[in-house]
Protein backbone atom coordinates (compact mmCIF):
# COMPACT_ATOMS: atom_id res chain seq x y z
CA UNK A 1 0.00 0.00 0.00
CA UNK A 2 2.88 2.36 0.77
CA UNK A 3 4.32 1.96 -2.73
CA UNK A 4 0.93 2.63 -4.25
CA UNK A 5 0.46 5.82 -2.22
CA UNK A 6 3.95 7.05 -3.19
CA UNK A 7 3.25 6.31 -6.87
CA UNK A 8 -0.05 8.19 -6.71
CA UNK A 9 1.57 11.18 -5.02
CA UNK A 10 4.21 11.35 -7.75
CA UNK A 11 1.48 11.07 -10.39
CA UNK A 12 -0.14 14.24 -9.06
CA UNK A 13 2.71 16.34 -10.51
CA UNK A 14 2.27 15.48 -14.23
CA UNK A 15 -1.51 15.48 -13.83
CA UNK A 16 -1.48 19.01 -12.43
CA UNK A 17 0.91 20.11 -15.16
CA UNK A 18 -1.33 18.66 -17.89
CA UNK A 19 -4.50 20.24 -16.48
CA UNK A 20 -2.86 23.65 -16.16
CA UNK A 21 -1.34 23.46 -19.64
CA UNK A 22 -4.64 22.50 -21.28
CA UNK A 23 -6.58 25.26 -19.54
CA UNK A 24 -3.82 27.78 -20.20
CA UNK A 25 -3.99 27.11 -23.93
CA UNK A 26 -7.80 27.31 -23.97
CA UNK A 27 -8.00 30.53 -21.94
CA UNK A 28 -5.22 32.20 -23.91
CA UNK A 29 -7.12 31.47 -27.12
CA UNK A 30 -10.32 33.08 -25.78
CA UNK A 31 -10.90 36.66 -26.97
CA UNK A 32 -10.98 39.59 -24.58
CA UNK A 33 -7.98 39.18 -22.27
CA UNK A 34 -7.05 41.48 -19.35
CA UNK A 35 -5.60 44.12 -21.70
CA UNK A 36 -8.85 44.25 -23.66
CA UNK A 37 -10.79 44.34 -20.39
CA UNK A 38 -8.92 47.35 -19.07
CA UNK A 39 -9.23 49.12 -22.41
CA UNK A 40 -12.98 48.54 -22.33
CA UNK A 41 -13.11 50.09 -18.88
CA UNK A 42 -11.14 53.08 -20.10
CA UNK A 43 -13.70 53.51 -22.87
CA UNK A 44 -16.18 54.30 -20.11
CA UNK A 45 -17.79 51.02 -19.07
CA UNK A 46 -16.21 50.82 -15.60
CA UNK A 47 -13.88 53.78 -15.19
CA UNK A 48 -13.80 53.31 -11.43
CA UNK A 49 -11.47 50.32 -11.85
CA UNK A 50 -8.57 52.27 -13.35
CA UNK A 51 -6.57 52.52 -10.15
CA UNK A 52 -3.94 50.11 -11.39
CA UNK A 53 -2.97 52.49 -14.18
CA UNK A 54 -1.13 55.73 -13.48
CA UNK A 55 -3.09 58.95 -13.69
CA UNK A 56 -0.98 60.14 -16.62
CA UNK A 57 -1.61 56.93 -18.57
CA UNK A 58 -5.33 57.00 -17.83
CA UNK A 59 -5.64 60.61 -18.91
CA UNK A 60 -3.68 59.92 -22.10
CA UNK A 61 -5.90 56.93 -22.94
CA UNK A 62 -9.03 58.88 -22.10
CA UNK A 63 -7.95 61.72 -24.36
CA UNK A 64 -7.30 59.16 -27.09
CA UNK A 65 -10.84 57.90 -26.70
CA UNK A 66 -12.24 61.42 -26.59
CA UNK A 67 -10.54 62.21 -29.90
CA UNK A 68 -12.94 59.84 -31.61
CA UNK A 69 -10.81 56.69 -31.77
CA UNK A 70 -12.72 53.42 -31.29
CA UNK A 71 -10.79 50.60 -29.62
CA UNK A 72 -10.43 47.42 -31.61
CA UNK A 73 -7.41 45.59 -30.33
CA UNK A 74 -4.68 48.23 -30.39
CA UNK A 75 -6.38 50.50 -32.94
CA UNK A 76 -6.20 54.19 -31.94
CA UNK A 77 -3.73 53.63 -29.08
CA UNK A 78 -0.24 54.94 -28.80
CA UNK A 79 2.18 52.01 -29.17
CA UNK A 80 4.25 53.02 -26.13
CA UNK A 81 1.13 53.16 -23.94
CA UNK A 82 -0.13 49.82 -25.16
CA UNK A 83 3.31 48.33 -24.44
CA UNK A 84 3.18 49.82 -20.94
CA UNK A 85 -0.17 48.18 -20.24
CA UNK A 86 1.00 44.83 -21.56
CA UNK A 87 4.09 44.99 -19.37
CA UNK A 88 1.94 45.84 -16.35
CA UNK A 89 -0.01 42.61 -16.83
CA UNK A 90 2.99 40.54 -17.94
CA UNK A 91 1.82 40.20 -21.54
CA UNK A 92 5.05 41.60 -22.91
CA UNK A 93 6.49 38.06 -22.64
CA UNK A 94 5.73 35.05 -24.87
CA UNK A 95 2.97 32.71 -23.73
CA UNK A 96 5.33 29.80 -22.97
CA UNK A 97 7.48 32.03 -20.75
CA UNK A 98 4.40 33.17 -18.81
CA UNK A 99 3.22 29.58 -18.44
CA UNK A 100 6.44 28.19 -17.02
CA UNK A 101 6.81 31.20 -14.75
CA UNK A 102 3.29 30.54 -13.47
CA UNK A 103 4.06 26.85 -12.88
CA UNK A 104 7.26 27.70 -11.01
CA UNK A 105 5.39 30.11 -8.75
CA UNK A 106 2.53 27.69 -8.17
CA UNK A 107 4.92 25.01 -6.88
CA UNK A 108 5.45 27.29 -3.87
CA UNK A 109 1.76 28.32 -3.79
CA UNK A 110 2.61 31.81 -4.96
CA UNK A 111 -0.51 32.69 -6.94
CA UNK A 112 0.19 36.40 -7.20
CA UNK A 113 -2.39 39.18 -7.05
CA UNK A 114 -5.73 39.63 -8.74
CA UNK A 115 -5.54 41.92 -11.76
CA UNK A 116 -8.65 43.88 -10.87
CA UNK A 117 -9.34 43.45 -7.15
CA UNK A 118 -6.08 44.72 -5.58
CA UNK A 119 -5.87 41.61 -3.40
CA UNK A 120 -3.79 38.48 -3.46
CA UNK A 121 -5.37 35.34 -4.92
CA UNK A 122 -4.85 33.45 -1.66
CA UNK A 123 -6.42 36.36 0.21
CA UNK A 124 -9.48 36.24 -2.03
CA UNK A 125 -9.80 32.46 -1.65
CA UNK A 126 -9.44 32.76 2.13
CA UNK A 127 -12.09 35.48 2.14
CA UNK A 128 -14.60 33.44 0.10
CA UNK A 129 -13.80 30.03 1.60
CA UNK A 130 -16.12 30.21 4.65
CA UNK A 131 -19.17 30.50 2.39
CA UNK A 132 -18.24 27.51 0.21
CA UNK A 133 -17.12 25.41 3.16
CA UNK A 134 -20.36 26.14 5.00
CA UNK A 135 -22.56 25.26 2.04
CA UNK A 136 -20.50 22.24 1.06
CA UNK A 137 -19.93 20.80 4.52
CA UNK A 138 -23.52 20.89 5.70
CA UNK A 139 -24.93 19.90 2.30
CA UNK A 140 -22.64 16.87 2.14
CA UNK A 141 -23.44 15.88 5.72
CA UNK A 142 -27.20 16.11 5.17
CA UNK A 143 -27.07 14.23 1.87
CA UNK A 144 -25.10 11.34 3.38
CA UNK A 145 -27.10 11.19 6.62
CA UNK A 146 -30.35 10.96 4.64
CA UNK A 147 -29.37 9.04 1.49
CA UNK A 148 -27.44 6.11 2.98
CA UNK A 149 -30.05 5.05 5.60
CA UNK A 150 -32.81 5.71 3.08
CA UNK A 151 -31.05 3.64 0.40
CA UNK A 152 -30.57 0.75 2.83
CA UNK A 153 -34.22 0.91 3.88
CA UNK A 154 -35.36 0.95 0.27
CA UNK A 155 -33.19 -2.08 -0.51
CA UNK A 156 -34.66 -4.04 2.39
CA UNK A 157 -38.23 -3.06 1.44
CA UNK A 158 -37.81 -3.16 -2.31
CA UNK A 159 -41.15 -3.03 -4.14
CA UNK A 160 -43.14 -1.85 -1.11
CA UNK A 161 -45.26 1.30 -0.86
CA UNK A 162 -42.43 2.92 1.12
CA UNK A 163 -40.03 2.24 -1.75
CA UNK A 164 -42.46 3.65 -4.30
CA UNK A 165 -43.35 6.94 -2.60
CA UNK A 166 -39.78 7.69 -1.49
CA UNK A 167 -38.58 7.09 -5.05
CA UNK A 168 -41.22 9.51 -6.32
CA UNK A 169 -40.19 12.13 -3.75
CA UNK A 170 -36.45 12.04 -4.43
CA UNK A 171 -36.89 11.92 -8.22
CA UNK A 172 -39.17 14.95 -7.99
CA UNK A 173 -36.52 16.74 -5.94
CA UNK A 174 -33.85 15.74 -8.45
CA UNK A 175 -35.89 17.15 -11.33
CA UNK A 176 -36.30 20.56 -9.69
CA UNK A 177 -33.38 22.95 -10.37
CA UNK A 178 -31.81 24.21 -7.17
CA UNK A 179 -32.22 27.87 -8.09
CA UNK A 180 -35.92 27.37 -8.85
CA UNK A 181 -36.43 25.73 -5.48
CA UNK A 182 -34.52 28.63 -3.94
CA UNK A 183 -37.06 31.04 -5.48
CA UNK A 184 -39.87 29.03 -3.93
CA UNK A 185 -38.19 29.09 -0.52
CA UNK A 186 -37.68 32.85 -0.74
CA UNK A 187 -41.33 33.40 -1.66
CA UNK A 188 -42.56 31.18 1.17
CA UNK A 189 -40.13 31.81 4.03
CA UNK A 190 -37.90 34.85 3.36
CA UNK A 191 -40.37 37.70 3.11
CA UNK A 192 -41.30 37.13 -0.51
CA UNK A 193 -45.07 36.74 -0.17
CA UNK A 194 -45.97 34.71 2.90
CA UNK A 195 -43.62 34.35 5.88
CA UNK A 196 -40.53 36.32 6.85
CA UNK A 197 -38.81 33.68 8.98
CA UNK A 198 -35.32 33.51 7.50
CA UNK A 199 -32.74 36.12 6.40
CA UNK A 200 -31.81 36.66 2.79
CA UNK A 201 -28.26 37.98 3.01
CA UNK A 202 -24.90 36.58 4.06
CA UNK A 203 -23.90 33.87 6.53
CA UNK A 204 -24.31 36.01 9.64
CA UNK A 205 -26.20 39.06 10.86
CA UNK A 206 -24.66 42.53 11.03
CA UNK A 207 -24.45 42.36 14.84
CA UNK A 208 -22.97 38.85 14.82
CA UNK A 209 -19.79 39.73 16.75
CA UNK A 210 -21.74 41.42 19.53
CA UNK A 211 -23.88 38.33 20.19
CA UNK A 212 -23.06 35.74 22.88
CA UNK A 213 -21.52 32.53 21.57
CA UNK A 214 -24.69 30.45 21.73
CA UNK A 215 -26.61 33.08 19.76
CA UNK A 216 -23.78 33.27 17.22
CA UNK A 217 -24.19 29.54 16.56
CA UNK A 218 -27.96 29.92 16.23
CA UNK A 219 -27.54 32.95 13.94
CA UNK A 220 -25.10 31.04 11.70
CA UNK A 221 -27.44 28.09 11.22
CA UNK A 222 -30.43 30.42 10.85
CA UNK A 223 -28.76 31.97 7.80
CA UNK A 224 -27.86 28.55 6.37
CA UNK A 225 -31.30 26.93 6.45
CA UNK A 226 -32.62 28.16 3.10
CA UNK A 227 -29.43 28.04 0.94
CA UNK A 228 -28.47 24.57 2.20
CA UNK A 229 -32.03 23.31 1.63
CA UNK A 230 -31.95 24.64 -1.93
CA UNK A 231 -28.49 23.14 -2.45
CA UNK A 232 -29.37 19.60 -1.34
CA UNK A 233 -32.84 19.20 -2.84
CA UNK A 234 -31.49 17.49 -5.95
CA UNK A 235 -28.60 15.70 -4.26
CA UNK A 236 -30.40 12.76 -2.68
CA UNK A 237 -31.35 10.78 -5.77
CA UNK A 238 -27.94 9.63 -7.01
CA UNK A 239 -26.56 8.52 -3.64
CA UNK A 240 -29.84 6.97 -2.48
CA UNK A 241 -30.28 4.80 -5.57
CA UNK A 242 -26.56 3.97 -5.61
CA UNK A 243 -26.80 2.76 -2.02
CA UNK A 244 -29.99 0.82 -2.70
CA UNK A 245 -28.65 -0.94 -5.79
CA UNK A 246 -25.35 -1.77 -4.07
CA UNK A 247 -27.16 -3.34 -1.12
CA UNK A 248 -29.59 -5.25 -3.34
CA UNK A 249 -26.67 -6.61 -5.34
CA UNK A 250 -24.93 -7.80 -2.18
CA UNK A 251 -28.09 -9.18 -0.56
CA UNK A 252 -28.63 -11.54 -3.49
CA UNK A 253 -25.16 -13.09 -3.18
CA UNK A 254 -24.48 -16.56 -1.84
CA UNK A 255 -22.75 -15.54 1.38
CA UNK A 256 -25.92 -13.74 2.52
CA UNK A 257 -28.05 -16.80 1.77
CA UNK A 258 -25.57 -18.94 3.73
CA UNK A 259 -25.58 -16.51 6.68
CA UNK A 260 -29.37 -16.59 6.78
CA UNK A 261 -29.38 -20.37 6.61
CA UNK A 262 -27.10 -20.43 9.67
CA UNK A 263 -29.69 -18.42 11.56
CA UNK A 264 -27.81 -15.15 11.88
CA UNK A 265 -29.80 -12.09 12.87
CA UNK A 266 -30.92 -9.99 9.88
CA UNK A 267 -29.40 -6.78 11.26
CA UNK A 268 -26.11 -8.57 11.87
CA UNK A 269 -26.12 -9.83 8.27
CA UNK A 270 -27.05 -6.43 6.91
CA UNK A 271 -24.65 -4.27 8.92
CA UNK A 272 -21.97 -6.80 9.79
CA UNK A 273 -21.42 -8.32 6.34
CA UNK A 274 -23.40 -6.59 3.58
CA UNK A 275 -22.68 -3.02 4.69
CA UNK A 276 -18.90 -3.25 4.30
CA UNK A 277 -19.09 -4.66 0.77
CA UNK A 278 -21.97 -2.48 -0.43
CA UNK A 279 -20.41 0.76 0.81
CA UNK A 280 -17.31 0.42 -1.38
CA UNK A 281 -18.98 1.87 -4.45
CA UNK A 282 -20.53 4.63 -2.33
CA UNK A 283 -17.12 5.58 -0.91
CA UNK A 284 -15.71 5.98 -4.40
CA UNK A 285 -18.08 8.87 -5.06
CA UNK A 286 -17.11 10.89 -1.98
CA UNK A 287 -14.22 12.90 -3.56
CA UNK A 288 -16.30 14.11 -6.49
CA UNK A 289 -19.18 15.06 -4.20
CA UNK A 290 -16.88 16.90 -1.81
CA UNK A 291 -15.21 18.87 -4.58
CA UNK A 292 -18.49 19.76 -6.29
CA UNK A 293 -20.21 20.85 -3.08
CA UNK A 294 -17.24 22.47 -1.34
CA UNK A 295 -15.78 24.44 -4.22
CA UNK A 296 -18.33 24.68 -7.01
CA UNK A 297 -21.55 25.25 -5.14
CA UNK A 298 -24.44 26.62 -7.16
CA UNK A 299 -23.60 30.05 -8.51
CA UNK A 300 -27.26 31.05 -8.75
CA UNK A 301 -27.92 30.00 -5.15
CA UNK A 302 -24.98 32.11 -3.99
CA UNK A 303 -26.32 35.09 -5.91
CA UNK A 304 -29.91 34.68 -4.74
CA UNK A 305 -28.95 34.42 -1.08
CA UNK A 306 -26.19 37.07 -1.33
CA UNK A 307 -23.46 34.55 -0.49
CA UNK A 308 -20.13 35.64 -1.93
CA UNK A 309 -18.36 32.28 -2.22
CA UNK A 310 -15.80 30.58 -4.43
CA UNK A 311 -18.36 29.75 -7.11
CA UNK A 312 -19.17 33.42 -7.63
CA UNK A 313 -15.49 34.36 -7.42
CA UNK A 314 -14.51 31.88 -10.16
CA UNK A 315 -17.37 32.99 -12.39
CA UNK A 316 -16.54 36.68 -12.08
CA UNK A 317 -12.82 36.01 -12.59
CA UNK A 318 -13.60 34.15 -15.81
CA UNK A 319 -15.74 36.99 -17.13
CA UNK A 320 -13.10 39.57 -16.21
CA UNK A 321 -10.27 37.40 -17.60
CA UNK A 322 -8.62 37.74 -14.19
CA UNK A 323 -6.02 35.09 -15.03
CA UNK A 324 -4.28 34.86 -11.62
CA UNK A 325 -7.61 34.12 -9.91
CA UNK A 326 -8.74 31.72 -12.66
CA UNK A 327 -5.54 29.66 -12.65
CA UNK A 328 -4.99 29.92 -8.91
CA UNK A 329 -8.41 28.51 -8.05
CA UNK A 330 -8.11 25.90 -10.81
CA UNK A 331 -4.76 24.74 -9.43
CA UNK A 332 -6.07 24.47 -5.87
CA UNK A 333 -9.30 22.71 -6.88
CA UNK A 334 -7.43 20.20 -9.04
CA UNK A 335 -4.86 19.50 -6.33
CA UNK A 336 -7.53 19.03 -3.69
CA UNK A 337 -9.51 16.74 -6.01
CA UNK A 338 -6.47 14.53 -6.67
CA UNK A 339 -5.65 14.31 -2.97
CA UNK A 340 -9.26 13.45 -2.12
CA UNK A 341 -9.22 10.71 -4.74
CA UNK A 342 -6.14 9.22 -3.09
CA UNK A 343 -7.87 9.46 0.29
CA UNK A 344 -10.81 7.62 -1.27
CA UNK A 345 -8.54 4.73 -2.31
CA UNK A 346 -7.02 4.60 1.17
CA UNK A 347 -10.53 4.49 2.63
CA UNK A 348 -11.29 1.59 0.27
CA UNK A 349 -8.44 -0.31 1.87
CA UNK A 350 -9.53 0.58 5.42
CA UNK A 351 -13.07 -0.59 4.74
CA UNK A 352 -11.94 -3.81 3.05
CA UNK A 353 -8.27 -4.78 3.62
CA UNK A 354 -8.65 -7.52 0.99
CA UNK A 355 -8.30 -4.86 -1.74
CA UNK A 356 -4.77 -4.82 -3.12
CA UNK A 357 -4.18 -1.72 -5.23
CA UNK A 358 -0.59 -2.62 -6.08
CA UNK A 359 -1.50 -5.96 -7.66
CA UNK A 360 -4.47 -4.33 -9.39
CA UNK A 361 -2.22 -1.77 -11.08
CA UNK A 362 0.41 -4.34 -12.05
Amino acid sequence: MGTYILRRLLLIIPTLFGVMLLNFVIIQAAPGGPVEQIMGKIKGFETSNLGRITNTGAETLQSTSDNGGSYRGSQGLRPELLAKIKKMYGFDQPAYVRFFKMVRNYLTFNFGDSLFRDKSVLGLIKEKMPVSISLGLWSTLIIYLVSIPLGIRKAVRDGSHFDAWTSTAIITGYSIPGFLFAVLLIILFAGGTYFDWFPLKGLTSDNFHSLPWYRQIADYFWHLVLPVTANVVGGFATLTFLTKNSFMDEISKQYVVTARAKGLDENRILYGHVFRNAMLIVISGIPGLLVSLFFTSSLLIEVMFSLDGLGLLSYQATLDRDYPVVFGTLYLFTLIGLVLKLISDITYFLVDPRIDFESRES
